[in-house]
């Protein structure tokens, strides 16, 4: 079992490199990634984990649907298409759907998420 709880950070999580690495383009900022994947494998449909990343600005398309929850820090996520921006503190959460692009803006020098991804 684990927790997630608003005032705890997550265990040691691993270096993945830059967002570029996975997939986004950045704009602004080095953006380095980190990460714990708790289940799920490289052909699974379904995976859930924590997903952190550096200050910076960066936008991806999304690759799978995704119900997430910020642990730390602040980000503005932009939808592309509807121009809709919201801003997410520790304890919110959203849920994008697969295929919509998002322009990323970390405004905390670090940012994590517990994420729970379906493709």
């Amino acid at each position: 079992m684990h927790s997630i709880k608003l005032g705890t950070f997550p265990p040691d999580l691993d270096a993945w490199g830059t967002v570029a690495d996975l997939g986004s383009t950045i704009l602004e900022g080095e953006v380095k990634a980190f990460g714990k994947v708790h289940f799920g494998t490289p052909t699974s449909p379904v995976s859930a984990g924590y997903f952190a990343c550096t200050k910076g600005k960066f936008n991806m398309t999304y690759p799978f649907s995704e119900q997430a929850t910020v642990v730390e820090g602040e980000c503005v996520l932009r939808n592309e298409r509807t121009g809709e921006a919201v801003h997410y503190k520790v304890g919110d959460s959203w849920f994008i759907e697969k295929g919509t692009p998002i322009a990323w803006e970390i405004l905390s020098e670090r940012f994590t998420k517990h994420y729970f991804a379906v493709v």
